[in-house]
């Protein structure tokens, strides 16, 4: 179901000139998943080139470990009805000299995350992925590894989670807690939410 607003985002040149100066040297695609009334919203950081080049959010390894923690099958993950994404910019904000994923841009998050929380309308959980969504939308906190420890402070309706990356594998490795302790209340919360 396309809306005007999910239109008007895809339609969005506004970092044109940016992404065109990366290393990547890539147009603006921004990827847009979600419609109003979904059960689930998730707050992530960006598409990556994969998703870039896919249209589909978190096709990819690191939405695979997502789904895993969230114990939902893709079909679930993917079924709009009940999961809404909404990335801190819905574009692939490129890679720098290195070869390292650039920052998500914040005019995008300034110029459409509003209208589309609002379309999405009152959800019974969101995932804050990462250290951008959970700056924006638990301003005051720490750093990641902090936020997502004191995730009892924000259940049942926000779990604050650590980016799904590869890249976080050692992250994962040095905080044992969060698979012991996070995994199973999250799981259990999906699953609560998506049987209502």
């Amino acid at each position: 179901m396309a809306t005007a607003l999910a239109d008007d985002i895809r339609a969005c040149r506004i970092c044109a000139d940016r992404f065109a100066a990366t290393k990547t040297a890539h147009a603006p695609n921004p990827v847009v998943w979600f419609r109003p009334g979904a059960r689930i919203l998730v707050i992530g950081q960006a598409p990556g080139m994969r998703v870039h080049l896919s249209n589909v959010p978190f096709k990819d390894r690191s939405g695979d470990r997502l789904r895993d923690w969230m114990g939902v099958t893709e079909a679930q993950f993917y079924d709009r009805a009940r999961v809404a994404i909404l990335p801190s910019a819905f574009c692939f904000p490129g890679y720098d000299a290195k070869g390292s994923d650039l920052p998500p841009p914040p005019v995008c998050a300034r110029t459409w995350h509003d209208r589309a929380l609002d379309e999405i309308g009152q959800v019974p959980l969101r995932l804050l992925i990462g250290g951008y969504a959970q700056r924006r939308y638990l301003p005051g906190r720490a750093g990641v590894t902090d936020t997502v420890r004191d995730w009892r402070a924000h259940a049942p309706g926000t779990y604050p989670l650590p980016h799904p990356s590869w890249r976080n594998t050692a992250w994962l490795k040095r905080n044992p807690w969060f698979e012991a302790e996070v995994l199973p209340a999250l799981r259990a919360r999906v699953a609560e939410v998506l049987a209502e």
